[in-house]
C-alpha cells in the first residue's frame, strides 16, 4: 500500500508550497537575535507583553498598598456584621462602631462618621441619665 515517492511528489502543488512555505528552509537565525539583544528598544520582556500588564499594576497596586486594601476588607466585614446584627442576636450597634473605628484608620468619610455616631451615643447617654436623675429627684422629693 505505500505509494512511489515520486507521485507523491508529483500529486503536491509547488506554488503552494513556495509560497506558503510547507517546505521551510533552514535559516541561520543568529544575526536577528544578535540584533535584538543588542538594541534594547527592540527587545520586549515576557511581562510587558499587554495581556500581562494589568496583572502587573494590580499586583504592584496589592503590594504598595496592602495595609490599606487589609484594613478596607476588614472594617468592611465587620460592618457587615455589625448591620446583620442588627436583626440578628448580637450587639449591632457595637460592632457597626468597632467597623468604622477600623476604617477610620485609612478614611476621612469613616473618621466624620464615627465621630458622628460619638455624638449621637454621648448625646442617647446624656438623655438617659437626665431621666434617671429626674426619677430620682421625684424619689427623693417629700
Amino acid at each position: 500500500m505505500s505509494e512511489d515517492p515520486e507521485e507523491v511528489e508529483s500529486k503536491r502543488f509547488r506554488f503552494r508550497d513556495d509560497t506558503w512555505g510547507d517546505e521551510p528552509s533552514e535559516v541561520d537565525a543568529s544575526a536577528v537575535v544578535e540584533e535584538l539583544s543588542s538594541t534594547p528598544e527592540l527587545t520586549r520582556r515576557w511581562h510587558d507583553h499587554p495581556t500581562i500588564a494589568p496583572f502587573k499594576v494590580v499586583g504592584r497596586f496589592i503590594g504598595r498598598n496592602g495595609k490599606r486594601v487589609g484594613v478596607t476588607i476588614a472594617g468592611f466585614l465587620v460592618l457587615l456584621a455589625g448591620a446583620a446584627m442588627l436583626v440578628l442576636p448580637g450587639p449591632g450597634i457595637v460592632v457597626i462602631i468597632a467597623g468604622l473605628a477600623i476604617l477610620a484608620t485609612e478614611y476621612v468619610w469613616a473618621q466624620r462618621l464615627l465621630r458622628l455616631a460619638k455624638e449621637k451615643a454621648n448625646q442617647a447617654k446624656d438623655a438617659i441619665l437626665r431621666k434617671d436623675k429626674n426619677k430620682e429627684e421625684d424619689a427623693s422629693a417629700p
